[in-house]
């Protein structure tokens, strides 16, 4: 598929072709779509920064200092980012109702770096209907690299599918007998990692998933379906869960001594985050993957794109968790952003936005893993695509075997 503008844009090109002798002249000119003037680019963005994820609030609050380094040091072609950031409380309708906002009253070009499946999901008609780039959707979901039907909607990291289909190969290829549990949330995230495990198990799907408990992002606690899992008499444990329950789900599991082969998907593996609250000696042995540098792996210390995140870190987000991986995240989103906005040039329309944010080549952002790098095109808004398994070792994550891909079976 190739990309195809709006009709607007296709009016004004083919006006111009009347015109004949003014072509080159207008193609000089400065082209703005909403939200950007010489001296500005407003940018929206809605974020969990209250309610039942709120650790991810960090991703958001680091975006917003990394726009801020970036205005310092003379801002996008000389235009200053104004970052319009909404907490939505990983609520549908608070997203719908601060999109609208973002959109109508506050005029931004673009929405960036959404958090959250169910969230995104309820506005994604919406920015679609309005030609309003939807770019780097927080969330892992594989409806947001659908360009054909949802042409202004592009994800950012590996679907959850994908990744869902790595842990069943490392299934299939360690624990061939072994009996699973799964315990995910009830909601497009959810069943997104569960389809893709399923498929990634293929016809062993059947007789080696012995329980499924679900839970909803409102709960209070996972315990009780911990207890009803492991009643199942499962040794392989899949665990599709947001930060805060991942981290209830390792505590509560060395509370009565469950020690499943234990697989956490990788949206909570945050050193900080996640297994400091659980308890690090509880989640010894946790299986996960990664896409980009664990700031607590000493292996980076003296690496220059670790070093340059630090320095970002101290100077811009002081008190910013530097344990975190959803720090990391952030940062890495917010470049990928800024170079999109650095290829669009004069050219700030929302049409020119989205054509760059699908030429992205080859691009290598040092927080990435290495061997893995950022690719776009017109028929591919999967960003990053590659990931590299890793296990917990009671104080910092271990990376082990070859970069892979969660690429379907057929």
């Amino acid at each position: 598929m190739t990309y195809s503008p709006s009709l607007p844009a296709i009016g004004a090109v083919l006006v111009g072709l009347a015109a004949g002798f003014v072509v080159a002249p207008a193609l000089a000119q400065k082209q703005y779509g909403p939200g950007v003037s010489d001296t500005e680019i407003k940018i929206g963005n809605t974020m969990a920064y209250s309610g039942p994820v709120s650790p991810y609030g960090v991703i958001g609050k680091t975006a917003a200092a990394y726009f801020r380094m970036t205005n310092e040091k003379g801002g996008i072609n000389g235009r200053k980012i104004n970052f319009i950031s909404y907490d939505d409380a990983y609520s549908p309708p608070k997203t719908v109702e601060q999109t609208r906002k973002l959109v109508e009253s506050d005029g931004v070009l673009l929405i960036f770096n959404g958090l959250g499946t169910p969230p995104q999901t309820a506005v994604q008609k919406y920015l679609n209907s309005r030609g309003v780039p939807q770019l780097f959707v927080a969330t892992g979901a594989s409806k947001w690299g659908n360009p054909r039907e949802f042409p202004w909607t592009m994800g950012f990291g590996p679907t959850y599918e994908g990744e869902g289909r790595i842990y069943a190969r490392y299934v299939l290829d360690k624990h061939p007998v072994g009996k699973i549990a799964i315990l995910y949330q009830n909601d497009d995230y959810g069943r997104d990692y569960l389809n893709g495990f399923k498929d990634g198990l293929g016809d062993k799907a059947k007789s080696q998933i012995v329980a499924e408990a679900t839970y909803e992002g409102t709960d209070t606690t996972v315990d009780s379906q911990i207890l009803r899992l492991q009643a199942s008499g499962a040794d392989v444990f899949f665990n599709v869960t947001t930060a805060k329950f991942s981290a209830q789900a390792i505590k509560k599991m060395a509370e009565i001594g469950w020690k499943p082969v234990h697989l956490l998907n990788s949206v909570s593996n945050s050193v900080g985050a996640v297994m400091t609250p659980a308890g690090p000696a509880n989640a010894k042995g946790v299986l996960s993957a990664a896409y980009g540098k664990d700031p607590t792996d000493p292996q980076w210390r003296d690496d220059p794109a670790y070093k340059e995140w630090l320095a970002f870190m101290n100077t811009y987000y002081p008190e910013g968790d530097k344990t975190s991986t959803f720090t990391v995240y952030g940062f890495i989103a917010a470049q990928t952003m800024v170079q999109v906005l650095k290829q669009a040039g004069d050219n700030l329309t929302r049409e020119n936005v989205m054509r760059q944010a699908a030429g992205l080549k080859d691009l290598d952002l040092g927080m990435l893993l290495p061997g893995i790098a950022i690719n776009t095109s017109a028929t591919d808004y999967f960003p990053i695509e590659q990931m590299q398994l890793q296990r917990f070792n009671g104080d910092k994550w271990d990376l082990f075997g070859p970069i892979i891909s969660g690429e379907g079976r057929s």
